[in-house]
């Protein structure tokens, strides 16, 4: 579904008026948002353009912040996603680092990848394991490190990229987890089936043990 925005070259109607390098964020907008490493971003590259899809829960959209180039653009429907992607050059995690993002596992990681975007995130635990320890997305906290790995991205060579990124994704599938998680459990299931056939088989002779010596 996602790598479909490989190979989009329509632009959304709300999108294609936005110039210059775009980055891209899809999601709720909530408390796990880094707001303040959205705007200083936003501030530090005013040629740039962060675009915000989602909606905004949890909080004040009154407290998002107000730059001309941060475009929050609403809800989209699944099926619109890679539209939009398509035109991103960049997409990003800014999630901040508190208890509402210390275990959360973003989805659209993956996704991102799938469509082929070269990544930057704040350091959450599971984008840092498995994607930035394979050196497909970059992870990066503070405002001038999080510019710089966007810069770096802009300028790595896309097709070497891509294989790294393909090589990985084709050994995460939902379908090879799927394949990986039923061979487990049908592994779990024997085992318990020997193991109570051993349980049956102790308890048999025990009972027969103790048959022979009362009488």
């Amino acid at each position: 579904h996602f790598a479909r925005a490989r190979t989009i070259t329509v632009e959304p109607h709300d999108q294609e008026s936005i110039p210059g390098v775009r980055l891209g964020f899809f999601g709720v907008i909530d408390e796990r948002m880094d707001l303040e490493l959205v705007a200083a971003v936003a501030a530090a590259r005013p040629d740039w353009h962060l675009i915000m899809i989602g909606p905004v829960v949890k909080i004040d959209a009154a407290t998002l912040p107000q730059l001309p180039n941060i475009h929050y653009l609403g809800m989209k429907t699944y099926d619109e996603l890679p539209t939009y992607m398509a035109g991103w050059d960049v997409a990003m995690l800014p999630f901040a680092r508190n208890e509402s993002t210390r275990f959360i596992s973003p989805t659209k990681t993956p996704e991102y990848l799938a469509a082929g975007l070269p990544v930057v995130s704040t350091s959450i635990r599971d984008v840092i394991r498995p994607y930035g320890n394979a050196g497909v997305v970059h992870i990066r906290d503070t405002p001038e490190e999080f510019v710089a790995a966007v810069e770096r991205s802009l300028a790595e060579d896309t097709s070497q990229r891509l294989k790294r990124v393909d090589a990985m994704l084709s050994q995460t599938s939902w379908s090879r987890t799927w394949g990986r998680m039923a061979e487990l459990l049908e592994d779990a299931v024997q085992r318990r089936t020997k193991s109570k056939k051993a349980q049956h088989g102790t308890g048999k002779l025990a009972a027969a043990a103790a048959a022979s010596g009362h009488a």
